[in-house]
């Protein structure tokens, strides 16, 4: 592993020396929860249940990647939001949900530059559409809660694709993305914070580790560990 050399207070690089030309990326994807906004939604939405404490312990050992199996740990927090009423989720995105500093400005950059942008989440469509026409995405993939009589069932719904986006899918649908614009991987981005996005991360050509889990910066090319994701502009020309 390439030593880490630390440019300024909190940012960190491993493996390349700055400035990356910007023209030589073509798309970046970013995860949703805890990396472009401030929140694990699932975590608020178990607050209105007043089982947070329960499914933020599951959340947070899956973030570090201490379980492994990301589809067996989102059913199992879901099953504790059965019956949850839907009103939670708008509480959730009305009340809780907000950006992340520079979020707005890097997106905005990497857009002007002429960059394709992916939000791939393990999260949930509820919030994903709001974030996505927030920040000018152009191509969305996560998690599509099933609903019954105004509450959740504790289940998902099947989706084209599948039913559960895991770094997996995450890293599928990037790489899909890119060949649909006649990119290669090496000219991709990927913006993460906890293990399910190691793969898309270590597909990309650049890796970028937000307010991250342990294990995720130690693996990424870059690591914001202070300030807004808009740092990451220092670092491409």
């Amino acid at each position: 592993m390439n030593t880490p050399t630390e440019l300024a207070p909190g940012l960190v690089v491993r493996g390349f020396t700055p400035p990356l030309g910007l023209a030589d990326f073509r798309l970046a994807a970013f995860d949703m929860d805890s990396t472009l906004i401030n929140i694990e939604c699932i975590d608020e939405i178990a607050a209105a249940a007043g089982k947070k404490e329960e499914v933020a312990a599951i959340t947070e050992a899956a973030m570090r990647g201490e379980i492994t199996d990301f589809k067996d740990s989102l059913r199992r927090r879901l099953a504790l939001l059965k019956g949850v009423p839907t009103t939670a989720l708008d509480q959730v995105l009305a009340g809780r949900l907000k950006f992340n500093p520079g979020a707005r400005e890097l997106c905005a950059a990497l857009k002007a530059a002429g960059l394709k942008l992916v939000l791939v989440s393990g999260g949930f469509t509820f919030f994903t559409r709001f974030v996505a026409s927030e920040l000018g995405m152009d191509y969305v993939r996560s998690n599509e809660l099933e609903i019954a009589d105004g509450a959740l069932t504790g289940g998902l719904v099947m989706q084209a694709w599948g039913e559960i986006c895991d770094g997996e899918e995450k890293r599928r649908m990037m790489l899909q993305c890119a060949a649909e614009i006649g990119a290669e991987p090496r000219q991709c981005i990927a913006v993460g914070d906890g293990a399910n996005d190691l793969p898309m991360m270590g597909a990309a050509g650049l890796s970028v580790a937000f307010h991250a889990k342990p294990k995720v910066r130690e693996q990424a090319m870059v690591a914001i560990n202070a300030g807004g994701l808009d740092r990451l502009l220092s670092l491409l020309a």
